[in-house]
């Protein structure tokens, strides 16, 4: 197959709605003859499941694939959940635009080795996929030849024992991003016990092997692993993600990142249809901060208090009346006039990204320079006015004004930093600026 020259909107509106079964089976024949007379498909029939995983990969991807029938089928558009929110994350937590060449890891890449295939489907990404299964392996390896692929996407077998993140072994000194969907459960009776709870077979666990669905303390234990090397490894990768198939596993996941002392990070909830739902974990030693859509990803109340702190802040609302050219007057006569590391302004997208050392332009910092201005002018050492290449970044911000019809909007958004504290400064400096200059009106 020839994969699909598509863009970011074409695959984000993928599986909005639930596939077309007549559809599909007048666009591919081999579907079309496991349909029953009424056009349904028989979730009861590993078959028919399996060969709807591979007619959705084929029309919407342009992606061929062979699938052992004693291996896990994957539903696609639960996995293509789990591309769509990386690319968010690696979008928003990057100064660069969108589209760039990544590197990641599917740590259990499965027979299907559909992530990475996936995420060759819709990005200039390369993967490395491991697996401990040597059936996967085979399987997964015939898997890329049938896409030519063999350029970008490494199969590396691994021991149960080893390291999860091997990047000595792959010869990388950092990749991009870690993914991983890992087994659910403790062990085998687990299994069975969640199977006998369910109305019909669930679509993928009828086919899957032990090994792909079972390993000792389950999915949480196989994360609190990577999150262990994570440790060690730190920012030698930017991202460290998991899917679970339990949200009280998110839960416990976020509470040891908290106890790590680790403050950038994003959960998710995937929704797929009227039943299915799996969760999603990020974490990241670095100071890029994805947005609060990708970070925020619990919108039920019970979860909020596992959620990380706010990234977007709408700071101001400008009246119909008032100009956008005098909002943005307004906005730049604040923030030009700061010691910033760096400070841009796109009038044509009306948002500005700035960096700072440090809360520039609060009273302390104020008091200080002027203190630094003093003890030169009386002693004659200078104080440096240029900022040095070398200094550190604590805070990186971008600034919006978003034109409605009932007015405008200013919000500021996080990008770069650990301390929440800054960010929370910097927002009301700018917003009780602009509150005293509209009361001087």
């Amino acid at each position: 197959m020839t994969l699909l020259n598509k863009g970011d909107a074409y695959f984000r509106g993928l599986y909005s709605r639930e596939p077309d079964f007549r559809q599909l089976a007048s666009q591919d024949a081999e579907f079309g003859a496991i349909l029953k007379p009424n056009h349904q498909l028989d979730f009861t029939d590993p078959a028919a499941v399996k060969q709807l995983t591979k007619t959705l990969l084929k029309i919407d991807f342009g992606l061929d694939i062979e699938l052992p029938g004693d291996r896990l089928c994957p539903p696609v558009p639960n996995r293509h959940n789990y591309i769509l929110w990386l690319k968010g994350l690696l979008d928003s937590s990057s100064y660069n635009e969108p589209g760039g060449k990544l590197v990641g890891l599917d740590i259990g890449t499965g027979a299907s080795c559909i992530y990475p295939l996936l995420g060759c489907a819709q990005r200039p990404w390369s993967f490395i996929a491991t697996d401990i299964d040597s059936e996967s392996l085979k399987s997964a390896t015939k898997n890329v030849e049938l896409n030519s692929l063999q350029s970008r996407i490494r199969i590396l077998p691994r021991q149960q024992t080893g390291p999860m993140i091997p990047l000595d072994e792959i010869d990388l000194p950092k990749i991009d991003f870690v993914m991983t969907n890992p087994p659910f459960y403790e062990d085998e009776d687990q299994m069975l016990q969640s199977a006998a709870k369910k109305s019909r077979p669930p679509l993928t666990a009828c086919t899957g092997a032990p090994v792909e669905m079972v390993c000792e303390g389950g999915e949480v234990a196989f994360v609190t692993r990577i999150l262990e090397e994570s440790l060690r490894l730190r920012e030698k990768v930017q991202w460290y993600t998991s899917m679970f198939g339990m949200v009280s596993s998110l839960e416990v996941m976020v509470e040891r990142l908290r106890e790590r002392g680790i403050d950038n990070y994003a959960v998710t909830e995937f929704v797929q249809g009227k039943k299915t739902r799996r969760w999603a974990v990020a974490w990241s030693f670095g100071p890029m901060r994805p947005s609060q859509e990708v970070a925020r990803g619990l919108t039920a109340t019970p979860w909020r208090k596992i959620l990380p702190p706010p990234v977007r802040v709408v700071m101001s609302t400008f009246p119909v009346s008032e100009g956008v050219g005098t909002n943005i007057d307004a906005l730049l006569s604040l923030i030009d006039p700061l010691e910033l590391l760096s400070w841009e302004w796109d009038k044509e997208r009306l948002r500005g990204v700035g960096r700072a050392r440090e809360n520039v332009w609060s009273r302390a910092w104020r008091r200080k320079r002027k203190r630094e201005e003093a003890l030169e002018q009386a002693e004659g050492i200078p104080v440096p006015k240029e900022i040095s290449e070398g200094e550190r970044c604590v805070f990186g911000f971008s600034v919006s004004i978003v034109v409605q019809k009932t007015g405008s909007v200013l919000d500021c958004c996080w990008k770069e930093g650990h301390d929440e504290a800054i960010f929370t400064s910097f927002c009301g400096f700018v917003k009780t600026r602009l509150e005293a200059a509209q009361a001087r009106k």
